[in-house]
């Protein structure tokens, strides 16, 4: 059976909630399960996997894969949760669900490159209606007055990191009826809880902080049953269900989050405010420090601001930038963040390479900017490789 024991802090929860105990074997960890059949018409012993469902075939559901979900509810304050193939199949699948002729969006420019341009192809090929705005809580609010049906939103934008006032921003939306999905990857349920401030769905790309180790790539919906039961047909139907072995790794990887999340929430913090004082660079983006633009917002939201800080070098061109991160020996140039290692990426060339450059200047994606994870390494030892780089960069 699923374990279902009454756990009341996320660390435990992590650990015990959604197990998949088989008495006639003792096992404390849930198993891999591979099997693409199982038995049906099912007998009377057989777990019942959702209301009225049973396993049945592997496009729909899977053991291993439903002790993750199970888990990933537990953890995120939501009654059910749909394990997906990565994080943008988690938004593409959830989407879907909601798709129809005329329907109107409302969206934060700054988000995730590849979800701007994927919800601008959905809408278009809908015909539904979106509207991208400036990422302020006070101009989505205006915007989501004017009439909406859904609204998609992250806790913490990507690359500039700008908190919104989700609670604000989520009751003017259930004000118009609309429906609120919020993308928390970048800052997880250790900081901060969407559904505990209203939020309809939350979707996680796991690939990042919650299987934290850059060795799987999955998405998660996380929600209330009369949501879920819906994209649950959709993930059926597109087959964007999670494999098994990655559902174990994301599985055993929410089991350390709590710890993880703590060394880098500390580590990060302590790298913004040395990139704050160091005389090759410009801006930084970290929203504890007292001059981000939604520090007020964030420090009233969030419990730690999590693991990646922005800056702005003060050398000028993307060449010089690329050189700066070419000199990095501890920190890799890499696309992704939430795992062990501490990762660097350009997002003028990379994640917001779709948008327009004039775009890009208005949201402040400078070609001088840069986007650093900073991950389990220690602490001085990045501030090292950091300066060291710097200093080499004119």
């Amino acid at each position: 059976m699923f374990e279902a024991g009454i756990f009341r802090k996320l660390a435990t929860k992590a650990i015990h909630s959604g197990e998949l105990r088989v008495p006639q074997i003792g096992n404390y960890i849930t198993p891999i399960f591979t099997s693409a059949i199982y038995r049906y018409p099912p007998d009377k012993s057989q777990i019942e996997v959702r209301k009225d469902k049973y396993f049945k075939y592997g496009r729909e559901d899977n053991p291993t894969v439903r002790a993750c979900e199970l888990k990933l509810a537990s953890i995120e304050g939501g009654e059910d949760a749909l394990l997906t193939s990565s994080g943008m199949s988690a938004i593409m699948t959830c989407l879907m669900s909601f798709m129809r002729r005329g329907l109107r969006i409302v969206a934060p420019l700054e988000l995730y490159g590849a979800t701007v341009k994927l919800i601008s192809m959905l809408s278009s090929m809908m015909d539904a209606k979106v509207n991208f705005v400036y990422p302020t809580s006070e101009e989505l609010i205006d915007e989501i007055g004017r009439g909406c049906d859904l609204v998609f939103l992250e806790t913490m934008s990507n690359p500039l990191l700008r908190v919104l006032d989700i609670p604000e921003v989520i009751k003017a939306a259930h004000e118009v009826e609309a429906i609120v999905i919020v993308d928390n990857t970048f800052t997880t349920p250790c900081n901060f809880m969407p559904i505990n401030h209203g939020a309809d769905l939350v979707v996680h790309s796991c690939t990042k902080y919650l299987a934290g180790h850059n060795d799987v790539v999955a998405g998660a919906i996380i929600g209330e049953y009369r949501m879920t039961d819906e994209i649950w047909e959709w993930r059926r139907l597109l087959g964007t269900i999670c494999d098994p072995f990655s559902a174990y790794l994301t599985a055993r990887g929410l089991k350390t989050l709590h710890v993880r999340m703590k060394h880098i929430n500390e580590s990060a913090r302590a790298i913004a405010e040395f990139l704050y004082e160091h005389p090759k660079v410009g801006k930084v983006y970290y929203p504890a420090l007292p001059d981000h633009p939604t520090h007020d917002v964030a420090i009233k939201l969030l419990k730690g601001f999590g693991g990646v800080v922005s800056f702005e070098l003060k050398v000028r061109g993307q060449e010089r930038v690329f050189s700066f991160m070419t000199k990095l020996k501890v920190i890799r140039p890499s696309p992704s963040l939430g795992g062990c290692e501490s990762l660097i990426i350009h997002p003028a060339t990379s994640s917001h390479k779709d948008l327009s450059p004039e775009e890009r200047m208005r949201l402040g994606i400078t070609d001088e900017l840069v986007r650093l994870y900073v991950g389990l390494e220690d602490v001085e030892e990045i501030k090292e490789d950091l300066d060291n780089a710097l200093r080499k960069t004119s």
